[in-house]
């Protein structure tokens, strides 16, 4: 990614807004624009650059060291900006903030403690699901189904009580606006981050949640040394955080994509063991997260544009990975596709860590479904909810038709 300077070139400028709502909701046509005009794009509207292709934004995410996040993820520098919360320690830190804290969810999360929980989900996914078509064959699959399943099965294993959850998205699309501008988006949820904050603030500490669920698991790793009790609670909201929103709008795709795509859901019914390349690939055709900021830390050239240290870059996951230079017919969902690589997750030392816990809630819910479920389609047209950084659903009216 860094070069020697020589001569520098000029980025194309756009004050294109890629925070209003009607980019929020329909993203493609920025997207392509902003691949079409260049590597590195200039929005003059917040002084930043923007990157749209693949390959800039794979190099940016895997090279912390000169793009960094702790400085902050959203369009505020936490060099100059007091931050609204505390920042992460996992999106928001760099080495060695960031080294303790993932190394201990990366062992909470490792394949023994998800290989337990894949029995679980799945009679949660049976019991969901039977409940639904139960009740009726045509309904809000974005409510029904991608929101109430992870509402009810990854807070079951954080350790939150049964009582406890209402508030977890009303949170989560808060911090993912708050990652934005300042815009209307953000004022909507003025009056209630006092009371959200508290909490998440409440709901972290070891009291609140369960013996043996990812939350008591963090707070064992204080005891053991491997992280401090200040770190802790920070490291439980992230997971809080982090660990619905994305899901329920990633599910909310894959349901779509299969919806749109009959011949698809015919082939997950036939191998349900492709439900984890199903979830990819929507991921990689919806990209459920958008956006995200990195802070340059020097002086670096990017594509023969030189990006001026302390500069905020801001790159399209999104675009990325619809990027036609690396991806076949990049705008079609195509379930013979290996979607590996792809940047929904991230990518490096910054990506995912509870991937594999998103990849396994979609396998449940999703083999549980193709059981039942001989076709799949829209009843009516979808709708979205505006979120500075989320592709976020609203509804999604489908009608299915049950396997004799």
């Amino acid at each position: 990614m860094t070069e020697a300077l020589g001569r520098a070139v000029m980025p194309p400028v756009s004050d294109a807004d890629p925070f209003a709502h009607e980019v929020l909701l329909d993203p493609e046509p920025l997207h392509q624009a902003l691949r079409e005009a260049g590597p590195v794009v200039y929005l003059s509207r917040y002084d930043v650059h923007a990157l749209a292709r693949y390959e800039q934004v794979h190099a940016a995410l895997v090279d912390w060291q000169h793009f960094e996040s702790g400085s902050g993820v959203g369009l505020a520098n936490f060099r100059h900006e007091k931050p609204w919360r505390p920042p992460s320690l996992l999106l928001e830190a760099d080495p060695p903030r960031h080294d303790a804290p993932r190394r201990v969810l990366r062992e909470i999360l490792a394949p023994p403690a998800l290989r337990r929980l894949r029995e679980t989900w799945a009679a949660v996914a049976e019991e969901l699901v039977d409940q639904v078509l139960t009740e009726a064959t045509e309904f809000d699959a974005f409510t029904a189904l991608a929101q109430a399943f992870p509402q009810r099965a990854f807070p079951d294993a954080v350790g939150l009580g049964a009582d406890d959850r209402d508030n977890l998205l009303p949170y989560g699309n808060m911090a993912f606006n708050a990652f934005g501008p300042r815009n209307d988006l953000v004022s909507a949820d003025t009056d209630r981050v006092a009371e959200l904050s508290a909490w998440v603030t409440a709901h972290c500490a070891r009291e609140a949640l369960s013996e043996g669920g990812f939350g008591a698991q963090i707070w064992a790793a204080a005891d053991r040394g491997d992280l401090t009790y200040e770190q802790a609670p920070l490291v439980v909201r992230s997971v809080l955080t982090a660990g619905v929103d994305t899901t329920v709008h990633g599910l909310a795709a894959c349901l779509y994509a299969l919806a749109t795509h009959p011949s698809d859901w015919q082939r997950l019914r036939e191998r349900p063991e492709l439900a984890r390349a199903a979830f990819d690939e929507a991921v990689r055709w919806q990209s459920p997260v958008q956006t995200f900021f990195r802070t340059a830390t020097t002086d670096v050239t990017i594509a023969g544009t030189v990006v001026p240290a302390d500069t905020k870059i801001l790159m399209f996951l999104g675009a990325a990975n619809r990027d036609p230079d690396r991806w076949h017919d990049p705008d079609r969902f195509d379930l013979t596709r290996d979607p590996s690589g792809h940047v929904g997750f991230g990518m490096g030392l910054h990506q995912c860590v509870g991937q594999h816990v998103a990849r396994l809630e979609a396998e449940a819910l999703l083999t549980a479904l193709a059981r039942r479920v001989e076709r799949i389609e829209l009843t009516g047209t979808p709708h979205r909810h505006p979120n500075n950084t989320l592709r976020s659903w609203a509804s999604l009216p489908l009608r299915v038709q049950l396997a004799a």
